[in-house]
């Protein structure tokens, strides 16, 4: 069966014929009108969300499927009262796939060993590969290519856009710089980091950990920055945090020090004056919305070859 649970376990074609797919899909939607029909995906979420929902959920109707939302705080699963393996084993009986967004990614993992339908990863603790395939689409339609491409990340270097993001351009021959705060609770994982050395050898990348905004920003193509209080930050850290990240603020000088045709990117929610100024956030070389929008395309893709795939 195959899942999408990090973008570790998907070889850099799998994930090519995806963008591909999602490519198409933008294109020609009235061609995929009918590709779900009678299919039905339970959506579960025990972390709060706009734009995965919206988008999975528009993407299955327009496709002619359904799906089902599920909120964990509100239920028995959520509560203690259904175990996983269990729940695994249901739902398989009911639904043709499932996407979960998750505290604990050892959840989505045990969701996958048990079920006998795909599984979609929709952000844990440790990845969020749907972002990075809609992230990885925009890039190519603004720049044309992704092989060469030098993305620096600015800001928390610990969290799940970060973590994708080091793996899914080391896959595809990205450059990636992350600039980020010393200390175990501002850089990315060693095993994440040292993961995405082994990839960049295959696919000819660079991997650049940096505590100098500078010098991630230097000729970049690609700027990227994500919230500074992610869903699991106490509200409590947040003086400390801000003061911590600040010197990783994605300004218009640091914007500046990159490529002049260089383009803006923030996964959202985004706070102007925080992770970016607000002249950034809302200036011409900002793409986010369009990589908002690429989440409902990326997301029917997923759904397409996870599914596809489920048949053979």
């Amino acid at each position: 069966m195959l899942h999408l649970i990090s973008m570790k376990e998907w070889p850099p074609q799998l994930i090519e014929e995806v963008l591909n797919l999602a490519d198409d899909v933008k294109r020609q939607p009235a061609k995929y009108a009918t590709a779900l029909a009678g299919q039905t995906l339970l959506m579960i979420f025990e972390k709060p969300s706009l734009r995965t929902r919206v988008s999975f959920e528009t993407g299955v109707t327009q496709m002619g499927g359904h799906a089902i939302y599920y909120d964990m705080s509100t239920s028995p699963l959520g509560a203690g009262k259904e175990n996983i393996a269990d729940t695994a084993r249901v739902i398989s009986r009911y639904v043709n796939v499932v996407m979960a967004r998750l505290f604990k990614h050892e959840v989505i993992v045990e969701l996958a060993q048990h079920a006998t339908i795909p599984v979609i990863n929709a952000l844990t603790d440790y990845t969020h590969p749907t972002q990075i395939l809609a992230d990885l689409q925009t890039i190519r339609e603004k720049k044309g290519r992704l092989k060469g491409v030098k993305l620096a990340y600015f800001g928390d270097g610990r969290n799940n856009v970060t973590h994708s993001l080091l793996i899914g351009c080391s896959k595809l021959g990205l450059d990636i710089r992350v600039a980020c705060p010393d200390g175990s609770d501002y850089m990315p994982l060693g095993e994440i980091v040292r993961s995405a050395q082994n990839f960049a050898k295959k696919s000819g990348a660079q991997v650049l950990i940096t505590h100098d905004a500078a010098e991630a920003a230097r000729g970049a193509d690609v700027l990227y920055t994500d919230s500074w209080m992610s869903y699991h930050v106490a509200h409590e850290k947040l003086e400390e945090r801000v003061r911590v990240f600040t010197p990783y603020q994605v300004t218009a000088a640091l914007m500046a020090l990159a490529a002049p045709d260089a383009i803006f990117m923030n996964c959202l929610p985004a706070l102007r004056g925080f992770e970016q100024t607000a002249e950034v956030m809302d200036g011409p070389q900002s793409v986010v919305f369009d990589e908002a929008e690429n989440r409902l395309h990326a997301h029917k893709a997923i759904l397409l070859k996870l599914l596809e795939a489920a048949k053979k």
